[in-house]
């Protein structure tokens, strides 16, 4: 049932009515052609946790499974803080889409349980990662908006119980935005969703004691990204920095193909600037000097007044896409749903107009201030960058077993009632038992660790004299069941072992002279970041 809400000086000007279906609030456009329509939840990845990262997408794939083989275009989205069903068709379409999508939430395929979770799995041994993957771990750490840069845990150990509960709880009415572009709501739309509260979106953490910083990257690119307030400056900011990397990299300097800047919303208050510059091995340190220069120069507000002017007469050309309120309406319907205040077009159009020269200066500032610099080469301490911590601050294991690496004399595990620390000649890295983002068991008897900071700890007993199970035991008593997460046996090939000829001194340090965060840990020894 559907019923009529008063309608908002935002929505009217842009032609939007709001209105309530079954107890989801619903905006709705006059729009020609196919019914576009869109069922967004106030649930993504930054909800979990690194032990059940993948829950809201295997729901979004169970909710979608009895549609099968279609001709309606139709598809569904997890991200980082909402999810999205979505259609475009005939209004009969999209009604039985819909209907359907809210059957299947209330009421699980969870047959499709362990289907589902080997297709997830695949479809990530499939992606492409970007280049600024690993940047959310390094700033937030493995929980909330860092856990974007992870591998989803919960595909290998969530139990049906959990799915089903985290469906009931997340994917509610009362968690829900409608969009439909359609001057009526289409007849037989029912929406069976349970009761529930709205949730609020995540409060950002963080693991970056100080800004500006860098980290060392694989890519061969270079990435910057910083936190803004949100608002019309910064977003028309990123189009002046998009524009100035092009010209200074690319079109002068010759040194990159990509050079651009992107704006996107993290919450109601912050929004991140990412800006990323690819390059060839031997333009490096040019590429990284270039964007640090042209970050500069729009710090210190030597913009010319062209260059604003450009980029404000691109963003107002959005104002000429046909079907103006349709193209807009699923961001209208994402704003209602986190709190965010819709501007109308004249109230956009307005603070477009007064930006100036100065507020440029202070968002080029801002982000300045929060970067995180991700270098393929040499460091960037050279440009006032300070390295992101390598080791913990955390105070290391207390009293416990030590355990002697077989690979390197000067690396010790010490595996204690409180925490596992790994001491190496560089330095050492802890993780609390109650600080703990994720412990992975393998049947063979190898741990990893990972804290919340984002460290991460390899325990592994081929690696370390006496590491016996009743130690590792120590660990997974002690470690939060919810943590927990126990994986299938490893492939012989894949547990790791020392150096049958006898390990060198620099072969060990390879395996922890360098302390990496989350996904690259893996590649980097047994101990990391």
């Amino acid at each position: 049932m559907s019923q009529e809400t008063p309608v908002r000086a935002d929505a009217a000007e842009a032609g939007i009515r709001e209105t309530e279906v079954d107890g989801i609030r619903t905006v709705l456009v006059a729009s020609p052609g196919p019914v576009g329509a869109g069922l967004l939840f106030r649930v993504g990845v930054a909800d979990e946790t690194l032990a059940t990262t993948g829950i809201t997408h295997l729901v979004e794939h169970l909710a979608l499974h009895r549609h099968g083989l279609s001709d309606l275009h139709f598809n569904g989205a997890t991200a980082v803080t909402y999810t999205h069903f979505h259609a475009t068709g005939t209004p009969e379409e999209v009604t039985a889409y819909l209907n359907g999508v809210c059957a299947a939430l209330s009421d699980l395929p969870l047959e499709r349980l362990e289907t589902e979770r080997e297709i997830l799995r695949t479809e990530a041994a499939g992606r492409s990662r970007g280049p600024h993957h690993q940047l959310p771990l390094w700033r937030y750490g493995a929980q909330g908006y860092g856990l974007s840069s992870y591998s989803e845990h919960g595909t290998w150990h969530l139990t049906a119980e959990a799915v089903r509960d985290w469906a009931r709880t997340r994917f509610t009415r009362d968690n829900a935005v409608l969009w439909i572009t359609s001057d009526t709501v289409p007849e037989g739309l029912g929406l069976a969703l349970p009761r529930g509260t709205r949730h609020p979106l995540p409060a950002p953490t963080s693991a970056l004691p100080v800004t500006p910083a860098y980290i060392g990257g694989d890519s061969g690119g270079v990435v910057l990204d910083g936190i803004v307030r949100r608002s019309t400056a910064a977003s028309l900011f990123t189009e002046v920095l998009s524009r100035a990397l092009y010209t200074d990299l690319r079109q002068k300097g010759g040194y990159s193909y990509v050079a651009d800047a992107d704006y996107s919303p993290r919450d109601n208050g912050f929004a991140t600037i990412t800006a990323v510059a690819d390059a060839l091995p031997k333009k490096q340190d040019a590429v990284v000097g270039g964007l640090v220069d042209t970050l500069a120069r729009l710090r210190a507000g030597t913009v010319e007044q062209s260059e604003l002017d450009s980029a404000r007469a691109k963003v107002l050309k959005q104002y000429d896409t046909p079907d103006l309120g349709a193209a807009r309406l699923p961001s209208y319907a994402l704003n209602l749903l986190t709190g965010h205040r819709n501007l109308t077009p004249d109230e956009h159009r307005a603070e477009l107009a007064a930006v100036t020269l100065d507020d440029l200066r202070e968002v080029a500032v801002e982000l300045h201030s929060t970067a995180l610099l991700q270098v393929p080469g040499r460091g960037a301490d050279w440009a006032g960058f300070t390295e992101a911590p390598q080791w913990s601050t955390d105070t290391p294991a207390g009293q416990g077993s030590r355990h002697r690496s077989l690979e390197d004399a000067s690396a010790l595990l010490t595996v204690s009632p409180d925490a596992v620390t790994l001491e190496t000649s560089s330095g050492q890295v802890t993780v609390r038992y109650d600080a703990c983002a994720a412990l992975l068991v393998h049947p063979d008897g190898g741990r990893q660790l990972t804290g919340l900071d984002g460290f991460q700890l390899r325990v592994e007993p081929t690696l370390y004299r006496g590491l016996t199970p009743d130690r590792t035991a120590v660990i997974d008593a002690a470690v939060p069941p919810s943590a927990v997460v126990r994986m299938p046996p490893r492939d012989p090939d894949h547990i790791p072992h020392p150096d049958r000829g006898g390990a060198t001194r620099r072969t060990a340090l390879s395996r922890v002279r360098t302390a990496v965060r989350g996904l690259t840990a893996r590649r980097r020894g047994p101990a990391g970041r």
